[in-house]
């Protein structure tokens, strides 16, 4: 690392203890989205019934995209002099998004979903929040991602709506 960076540059030796903590957090973020990831190929394939196709099928594709978020995240992460852990850091914390009991059960599904993505959406915004005082960067790329988690929660508020309406949730 230079010493000449200017004292806005996230990379500058005096940013150091703020580069350390957004490290931090975009690591808490890396697991979410691993974590995410893991519960979604699960929920993907477990459910049975007419109607789980839907929901099989939205799951599947967000894989991709949460898969890429962690991604993302693991390149700033290193970008930013931190290491990315390896999967013997990991410790789950996603109860809500463990398959149901009973494979039929969709709502619980995607009751699951929404609660991850808004756990998602909060925390990110506290990530832009932080970024957006020493790290224009990072924050561009949180809000980028924070854009497609609120995409997915929606998505899974309709198919909640639909549920209830049907008296089915």
């Amino acid at each position: 690392m230079s010493g000449d960076r200017g004292s806005k540059d996230i990379l500058a030796e005096e940013n150091k203890a703020d580069r350390e903590k957004l490290v931090e957090m975009l690591t808490k973020a890396y697991w979410m989205e691993i974590e995410t990831v893991m519960s979604y190929v699960a929920n993907s394939v477990n459910p049975d019934g007419v109607r789980a196709s839907e929901i099989k099928e939205s799951l599947a594709a967000d894989i991709t995209e949460e898969l890429g978020h962690a991604q993302e995240f693991a390149a700033r992460i290193k970008e930013l002099y931190g290491v990315v852990p390896g999967s013997e850091d990991f410790s789950a914390e996603q109860s809500f998004l463990q398959p149901p009991e009973h494979q039929t059960d969709l709502t619980h599904v995607i009751k699951g979903v929404i609660e991850a993505e808004a756990g998602a959406i909060a925390y990110y915004n506290d990530i832009i929040d932080f970024a957006g005082d020493v790290d224009p960067v990072t924050e561009d790329m949180v809000i980028a991602i924070l854009r497609d988690e609120q995409g997915h929660m929606r998505m899974f508020e309709g198919f909640l709506r639909e549920y209830e309406a049907e008296g089915k949730a």
